[in-house]
């Protein structure tokens, strides 16, 4: 099995050559040269991806819904009890939730894993303590730890929860690619999350706390700021833990200091996704701090992620453009589950069938013209 430390060392270089070379057939396609926009960046984006020129449309794509537990609950960080992270699982596997719509429109599989729910998921029996062999099904039990510790006052993990929360996303990654799936497509369930989600955009990018942290399912600015002063405990807190600078520290002990489990997971994924050399989309906020980990652990892997949204959390926005990511879409989304990412899909199909199935001026008989 592969351990996400090795990722760095078998995370390749997305093939830049392939890069060039899908460009400059895009020139050659009958339109005007760049008239398709950033579909034209992302269709050449995925050749680089599949080293190859027209690359593949992705054909089986999985939506991994990560579900954890946050003890910062406590601090009063969001107005949802921890109760409605099970609940919610419940609701994906019934098919009754926002994700399950939107997949099933754009043709996507969901896959809801639990790598830290807290409380009992109903209609479910006990969680397993590890990510599962075999077939990848609807639902994993993978629970490392019932929710984090709470990241104002402790670390939110253990060094070895930090791990094995971060090889479930890896295992599940290439498990799924083993079974054909071509791109994946990050989601989140757990209540609380944007809190260790905007303290690992601010700790991993040295950015003041009040710049990237939102107001997650709706707070009043009350509670805002007293979410930002959560956050800034927690930040001292680590600081003191790890003796340096935490953009300076190793990824894998800011991510076990700030938590959470399926953000770690995320990072998983992301790392898995690389290796296997396919595309990933990423969801919102809690989804970009996960990759933002991913890449401190193997910077390679920034060349395999696609942004399929902006959301409305102001980390978001500062992650993306750390990692130099354009998104896809502008919505107006602040819900996570991977629905935004989902609703990129289809463009990331589009960009790739242009370049493959779309006539070149010779092939059509068609005159180019000419820049004056």
């Amino acid at each position: 099995m592969v351990r996400w430390s090795e990722a760095e060392s078998r995370v390749r270089p997305v093939d830049g050559g392939a890069a060039i070379a899908a460009d400059e057939r895009q020139a050659v396609l009958t339109k005007p040269a760049g008239a398709l926009g950033r579909l034209e960046a992302l269709g050449s984006q995925l050749a680089a991806i599949a080293r190859t020129v027209p690359p593949p449309a992705p054909q089986d794509a999985a939506v991994v819904v990560f579900a954890g537990d946050h003890g910062v609950l406590v601090e009063g960080v969001s107005p949802w009890p921890a109760e409605v992270t099970a609940q919610m699982v419940a609701n994906f596997l019934a098919g009754g939730a926002a994700i399950n719509v939107i997949a099933g429109v754009v043709g996507a599989r969901v896959v809801v894993v639990d790598v830290g729910v807290a409380t009992p998921i109903p209609g479910m029996g006990p969680a397993s303590d590890g990510a599962p062999e075999g077939p990848v099904g609807q639902f994993l039990s993978a629970n490392v730890r019932p929710g984090t510790g709470n990241l104002a006052v402790e670390a939110a993990m253990t060094a070895d929860e930090t791990s094995r929360a971060i090889d479930v996303g890896l295992s599940v990654a290439l498990r799924l690619v083993a079974e054909g799936v071509d791109c994946l497509v990050t989601g989140d369930m757990g209540i609380g999350n944007t809190t260790p989600s905007a303290a690992l955009i601010a700790a991993l990018l040295d950015r003041p706390v009040d710049e990237v942290t939102g107001r997650g399912t709706g707070i009043s600015d009350l509670a805002w700021a007293s979410k930002v002063g959560v956050i800034e405990r927690a930040l001292a807190r680590a600081r003191l833990n790890l003796g340096a600078g935490l953009s300076q520290a190793k990824p894998e002990a800011v991510l076990a200091e700030l938590g959470g489990l399926e953000i770690a997971a995320i990072a998983g994924l992301v790392l898995g996704a690389a290796i296997a050399e396919i595309p990933v989309i990423l969801d919102g906020v809690i989804a970009l701090a996960g990759a933002l980990a991913a890449v401190a652990i193997a910077p390679e892997s920034k060349g395999y992620l696609v942004a399929g949204h902006r959301s409305t959390e102001p980390g978001a926005s500062v992650a993306m453009a750390h990692l130099g990511l354009d998104p896809l879409l502008d919505l107006g989304l602040r819900l996570g589950e991977g629905t935004g990412a989902c609703l990129a899909l289809p463009l990331v199909r589009t960009a790739a069938s242009v370049l493959g199935e779309m006539a070149t001026f010779d092939d059509a008989g068609v005159a180019s013209g000419s820049a004056t």
